[in-house]
């Protein structure tokens, strides 16, 4: 199949698949006589493993090393396994400074409902902020 029927049925643009030729995500294709590359349907399959890869959270780097493994015949459940907990353990760090930070803003709210308008004259500051860290 050409490249516009290969993107359609993947669900990716042909933008996509040329960029993941460039950095070997995608083997080059065969071409016609005529320079048209030809595809099967294996890069329909790799083109779909690719996007559900990264609607996971992997990185194309992290992708094309699980595709390494597989390409050589290796089983990649343990190195993909380990990819996936690290970013697991990224998330969670980030919910944490995120309730951090959610706290921090509540606390600025509350302040805010309580200050009045009119008392607000330091050209420089806002009293809302200032002096909420004290």
């Amino acid at each position: 199949m050409r490249i516009g029927a290969l993107a359609e049925r993947a669900g990716v643009t042909t933008k996509t698949i040329r960029y993941y030729e460039s950095i070997a995500l995608l083997a080059d294709p065969v071409r016609t006589p005529t320079g048209y590359r030809e595809y099967g349907d294996d890069a329909v399959e790799r083109l779909r493993f690719i996007r559900d890869a990264q609607s996971s959270g992997l990185s194309l780097s992290e992708i094309q090393s699980v595709l390494e493994l597989k390409d050589s015949g290796a089983r990649s459940c343990d190195h993909t396994r380990a990819l996936l907990d690290r970013h697991l353990a990224e998330i969670d760090e980030q919910i944490a400074r995120l309730e951090v930070a959610r706290s921090e803003l509540l606390e600025l709210a509350a302040r805010a409902r309580g200050l009045d308008p009119a008392a607000c004259t330091d050209p420089h500051r806002c009293q809302v902020i200032a002096g909420s860290g004290q």
